[in-house]
């Protein structure tokens, strides 16, 4: 179920939005050269997915479920410099369509993803971990940011976190 709704969000949505608005920088119905620059980041944010996605996938030894509170930290990878690697993913995809496409109503329809992402799930995403984790997880929110950025030692000492696992360490 989750490729067809990380189609459906980063691939179809998009596409459709298109058609509502002016292609900036089209010519007879074919992007330009420099909206097929955009192919760059929708490529990334592809590959940013797929590996987080695998980082789970690992993680919950081969049973993920997308939206579910796992019972297991990631702290590796990219979760060594973002807490929302996914989420950052899916904007670099989304950003990556607003150049190809050159309309903007991808761009409000990117907007309000961001918006929705930003100010709703990722906070409710927190809570859920902080519940059930706890210090460990207080611990990586202290050591690693939101969105981007250097992230602190992967294995401090005293952290209660197993620096492969994620899990606490015994």
């Amino acid at each position: 179920m989750t490729p067809v709704i990380i189609l459906l969000a980063h691939v179809v949505t998009p596409q459709e939005l298109s058609k509502h608005s002016a292609r900036h920088g089209w010519a007879h119905g074919k992007p330009g050269w420099l909206n097929l620059l955009g192919l760059l980041p929708v490529g990334a944010g592809f590959a940013g997915l797929v590996w987080s996605l695998r980082l789970h996938f690992v993680g919950a030894r081969g049973s993920f479920e997308m939206g579910a509170t796992q019972n297991y930290l990631v702290v590796r990878g990219p979760y060594l410099f973002t807490r929302n690697p996914m989420y950052l993913s899916g904007m670099l995809i989304w950003l990556g369509w607003i150049i190809l496409y050159g309309s903007v109503a991808v761009l409000a329809g990117a907007m309000i993803f961001w918006g929705s992402v930003a100010r709703l799930v990722v906070p409710w995403e927190e809570r859920k971990l902080e519940a059930r984790f706890g210090e460990a997880y207080r611990r990586y929110k202290n050591r690693v940011p939101r969105w981007l950025g250097v992230a602190g030692a992967a294995d401090v000492p005293g952290d209660p976190l197993h620096p492969e696992t994620g899990l606490p360490k015994r």
